[in-house]
């Protein structure tokens, strides 16, 4: 991309990615500086969420629009015609040919050109947590240079997001859209599991799905040897598996997954990239809410990486948004949502209650539970807070166990971390009276609930990525957790079709 910087931003997501929650500040009993902690809130009492707004782009009717020479309406044509395609904004069939008359053509071109850089959908087609918004831009000013200056096709190739994790999806895109093209791959068919030693139609059929994706991999066996065993590895890590080698049911569900499906979900991350400004902060933190990582970035490169366990599906969504985080809360107590305290909790008895540090506030219908800070409590010992309006953050747990398995997606919304610590010591660092040290003597030797305010807030992103390329142009996926990416493919092709409709 001419005149622009690629940030080597998702090249490096296969190793380690990117956030998010769900809260509900509650009447407290701590000191005034302290704020309620939560888990998540019920839709029924939070606060209506305010979440920024989708820039609109000035009206064209309000434009004298530019004249196009007979060579700059050619080729203003023909880069519309294929375009649509390579930038993922439409899925299946033909698109029209551009308008032949030179305002229509030129709307067509300016259209283009605000979904490719600022994203595709409309304000109405966000979800409530589809928190992320595009930066406004306006396609008109640099168009109209470029038209003047016979700079068009450079214009064009300029449109895209400078982002090399872009990039790297349109290329595959580009690989996907070839082998649907092809015909695809065939579902293996379901069976006991394969490893080590097995033979047969199944392992014949595993091999071509894997060549298809692997060009290492032969086709022309029926025995599972030790290079397949590498292969399927290979795939494993690519899929977000557990690398056993073994071809069980996770495994035989990734690789059957049909190729349209894949040409769609990274049509949908495509779209994600363009809601991301032209630059982020050097120094930040990210949360692939789908893979459960979070990454520390400094200076523009990964310093630090985590497991981390996100929002279930099913009503404990993590939302997707950017704030900066402003402090660590050490020995934080837990304010439990009415739901939570009513569908899981109180039915346990007040003797669990009690053994588990909960005390109860309040009688009747408006009861509520508070965990004391410590060891048992939900949040563990830190609490990592940014200003949000679903009031979601980051916290310790005692539940570690649940950083062993693959999928963790299990909280109620907010973002379990695996090392906590280490991230407080990271982001407190400037802050002299917050010694390594003195955050060890606060976590093991008191309960006392502090806020310890970072000198600089650090910028944090939750974003929700199920498909990204590998250093060398490997296309990796994730599952869609939440089916958040069949419902942006077809908000995309809703949009692109009501587009070209209107022409």
């Amino acid at each position: 991309m001419a005149g622009k910087t690629m940030i080597r931003l998702s090249v490096m997501l296969g190793a380690a990615t990117m956030l998010a929650g769900t809260a509900q500040a509650q009447e407290s009993l701590l000191p005034a500086d302290i704020v309620p902690e939560t888990d998540t809130a019920p839709a029924t009492q939070a606060a209506p969420v305010q979440v920024p707004a989708v820039p609109v782009p000035p009206r064209l009717t309000q434009r004298v629009l530019p004249r196009l020479s007979g060579e700059q309406a050619a080729l203003l044509s023909q880069l519309l015609g294929k375009d649509s395609h390579d930038q993922g904004l439409r899925f299946s069939g033909r698109t029209p040919p551009a308008p032949a008359d030179n305002d229509a053509l030129v709307r067509a071109a300016l259209d283009h050109a605000h979904a490719v850089r600022a994203g595709r959908l409309e304000a109405t087609d966000f979800q409530e947590d589809w928190a992320l918004r595009p930066q406004a831009y306006d396609p008109y000013p640099s168009f109209v240079q470029a038209v003047k200056s016979d700079r068009v096709a450079q214009w064009f190739a300029e449109l895209p997001p400078p982002w090399a994790g872009y990039e790297g999806l349109r290329a595959g895109l580009a690989t996907y859209r070839k082998i649907a093209a092809n015909g695809g791959w065939k579902s293996i068919p379901a069976g006991p599991d394969m490893g080590l030693g097995a033979k047969g139609a199944r392992v014949a059929a595993l091999r071509q799905r894997l060549a298809i994706e692997d060009s290492s991999v032969s086709a022309s066996s029926d025995s599972y040897d030790e290079g397949l065993r590498s292969a399927v590895q290979r795939a494993q890590r690519r899929y977000g598996l557990n690398p056993t080698g073994v071809v069980s049911t996770g495994t035989l569900g990734a690789l059957n997954v049909p190729v349209a499906t894949r040409v769609r979900q990274i049509m949908a991350n495509m779209e994600r990239w363009r809601w991301l400004p032209d630059q982020l902060p050097k120094d930040r933190i990210q949360v692939n809410i789908a893979a459960a990582v979070l990454t520390v970035f400094e200076g523009d490169q990964p310093v630090m990486s985590m497991k981390a366990v996100t929002g279930k599906p099913g009503g404990g969504e993590t939302p997707m948004l950017q704030s900066s985080i402003h402090s660590v809360v050490l020995n934080p107590p837990w304010n439990v949502p009415a739901g939570i305290a009513k569908r899981e909790l109180f039915p346990k008895g007040m003797g669990y209650l009690k053994a588990n540090g909960f005390r109860v506030i309040g009688e009747g219908d408006s009861a509520r539970l508070q965990q004391a800070s410590g060891d048992t409590s939900a949040l563990g010992r830190f609490k990592f807070d940014f200003d949000n309006p679903f009031a979601v953050y980051l916290h310790d747990t005692p539940a570690k166990g649940g950083f062993s398995r693959f999928d963790r997606l299990a909280s109620h919304g907010c973002i379990r971390l695996e090392k906590p610590n280490l991230l407080a010591k990271r982001l407190l660092r400037d802050v002299p009276e917050w010694s390594p040290e003195a955050i060890d003597e606060q976590v093991t030797g008191s309960t006392k609930t502090v806020r310890a305010r970072l000198n600089t807030p650090v910028s944090v992103y939750l974003l929700y990525w199920t498909a990204f390329a590998s250093g060398n142009g490997q296309i990796n996926f994730r599952d869609d957790p939440y089916g958040w990416d069949a419902k942006l493919a077809d908000k995309i092709e809703n949009r692109s079709a009501m587009q070209i409709a209107s022409r």
